[in-house]
Parts: structure tokens; C-alpha cells; sequence
């Protein structure tokens, strides 16, 4: 039995949630490289007994949806750093592309990228990283509108395939009346 309107409700979830979380990620400035904005897709995946929408994004992303806790500040997150600090490298082209390149400490002295690129290590260790929930708020209130919508389109799906199945019936009993 194919579940037409049950695979067409869940494509619109998916949409509505990536598109709902490419707009977050614009909004809240969290989008410099945009590689983490082009990751975001999903795929709906149907076998003979179940069917399910798997999101995908770039692993970092759900260190900006869900946030990290850092030494000193604590969110409501399953990840934290304990007691390593990212890599200074790893900020390296985001300090060039938030034009952080080339900026002066409080006497006007000229910071260098590589120190710059270690303050901002040791911040995001001591203060985490916030909680965005670009993907997760998008992702819920679609979740919400999902079961009574999936219900009505999984019905519609049934009477289909029963008026399908009568159909075949009367059509195999005229033929072999015939």
C-alpha cells in the first residue's frame, strides 16, 4: 500500500522545518560561512512497514542549536567543556569573516589573528556557547500540527487503498463471471 498523503504530510513538515530553521539561522547572525545554513536538508525514508523523516546538518550545528556550557556559565545542555578548550585554529576564518582581523586591545595595540583566534577559544571555554535553538523551536511547533494533520492524510490513505482494494475485487469478479 502506498501512503501518498501520508509521505506528502511529512514532506511539508520537513520543509516547513528547514525552512523555519534557514531563517533562524539568518536572523540570529549564526549563518557567516553558510555552510551549516546549506547542510540543512532531510530525507524521507519509506519501507514496507514504516516511514521516517531523518534531518541532516553539519555536526557542529547542534552545538549552536542545543548550546555548550562552558567552565563558568551553565545551559541547559547535554554538552559542556570540562577541562579541554576548542582548538584556537578552528576560529581562524570566522575572526576574518566577522571582521575581527585587524583590531586594536584598550591602549591601542595592534592583535595579532593568532591571539585573537586564542581569546576567543578561551571565552567560548569559560562561557559556553547559547542555546540558539534555530532547529529545535522550528522543529517542535511543526511537530505539533503534525499528528492531527498525519492522522487525517494516514485515513484518507486507508479509504484509498480500500476503495482501490473493492475496486480490483468487482473489476476480478466481473472478469471472471464473464
Amino acid at each position: 500500500m502506498q501512503l501518498k498523503q501520508t509521505k506528502n504530510a511529512l514532506n511539508t513538515f520537513a520543509k516547513y522545518v528547514i525552512q523555519q530553521a534557514k531563517s533562524n539561522l539568518t536572523r540570529s547572525k549564526k549563518n557567516s560561512s553558510k555552510s551549516l545554513y546549506n547542510s540543512l536538508d532531510y530525507d524521507i525514508n519509506v519501507t514496507q512497514d514504516s516511514m521516517s523523516v531523518v534531518f541532516e546538518m553539519e555536526d557542529y550545528g547542534m552545538f549552536q542549536d542545543l548550546g555548550v556550557s562552558g567552565k563558568k556559565t551553565k545551559y541547559n545542555t547535554p554538552f559542556s567543556y570540562k577541562s579541554k578548550m576548542p582548538p584556537a585554529s578552528a576560529f581562524s576564518q570566522w575572526v576574518v569573516r566577522k571582521g575581527l582581523d585587524g583590531v586594536r586591545d584598550k591602549k591601542g595595540r595592534f592583535i595579532k589573528r593568532k591571539s585573537m583566534q586564542y581569546l576567543i577559544a578561551r571565552s567560548v571555554f569559560m562561557y559556553g556557547i547559547k542555546p540558539s535553538m534555530f532547529f529545535t523551536k522550528p522543529f517542535e511547533k511543526g511537530f505539533e500540527r503534525l499528528p492531527e494533520e498525519l492522522q487525517n492524510k494516514f485515513v484518507k490513505d486507508i479509504e484509498n487503498a480500500i476503495r482501490m482494494a473493492e475496486f480490483m475485487g468487482r473489476k476480478q469478479a466481473a472478469e471472471t463471471s464473464a
